[in-house]
């Protein structure tokens, strides 16, 4: 039987005077992707926010690579993001450094060794299409290439999970193709994949297992 990489359990999360989650159970399994939709402004970022534990649930309990976060000590919160990898929607990139800089700086802060930086950043590069943009900075590039950085930086500490809040959302048709392509064949190299999307016609040209968040609860739907 496959190992869960996420689980919540009769899990309630109040945020942002809200109710996200009821009594909601949840699982995502080793080597999975996941697409969880649900109507505007029903907690979508707010779930991912709890998987990182950047928000905490009143009740219930959330397991995340081998992590249980009910009583996570405040100083294993960094270990905890460290196992997983995480693409925002607005890039959040360091817009002063080159992109190479960028993704040096990720495995910089989480003591990867120095010797070995140029090499693991060239082959994320390579991977997401931009080693030949290495030199450029972010305002230099397409919404759709800096997203490639972003996915670049998310991968360097070669999670088992990737959590993508709507990766796709503020890009045109192609470069969400390039996104999805990258994302899928991230996939199928072993890595675990959460990924928030508004954007159906995705979820029809890439069907997958997708869940659906409404009324506080997340319940499978058969696409």
């Amino acid at each position: 039987m496959s190992e869960s990489i996420v689980e919540l359990k009769n899990v309630s999360l109040n945020y942002d005077h809200r109710s996200i989650l009821i009594d909601a159970n949840f699982k995502l399994i080793q080597q999975e992707f996941v697409y969880l939709i649900g109507p505007t402004g029903v907690g979508k970022s707010s779930f991912l926010k709890l998987l990182y534990r950047d928000v905490v649930a009143q009740s219930g309990e959330v397991m995340v690579n081998g992590y249980r976060l009910k009583n996570l000590q405040v100083k294993k919160i960094p270990e905890l993001r460290r196992s997983m990898g995480i693409v925002f929607q607005d890039f959040q990139l360091l817009m002063d450094r080159t992109i190479f800089e960028n993704v040096a700086f990720s495995l910089h802060v989480t003591g990867y060794p120095s010797p070995k930086i140029t090499t693991k950043v060239n082959e994320l590069l390579t991977l997401v299409g931009l080693s030949h943009r290495f030199k450029q900075m972010p305002q230099d590039l397409s919404g759709g290439e800096q997203q490639r950085v972003v996915i670049a930086r998310a991968l360097a500490n070669e999670p088992r999970l990737l959590l993508a809040d709507e990766p796709t959302g503020n890009l045109d048709p192609d470069a969400s193709k390039e996104i999805m392509e990258i994302l899928l064949n991230i996939h199928k190299k072993g890595t675990a994949i959460l990924m928030v999307t508004h954007d159906h016609s995705l979820v029809k040209k890439y069907p997958s297992r997708t869940v659906l968040l409404k009324d506080g609860k997340v319940n499978d739907l058969d696409i």
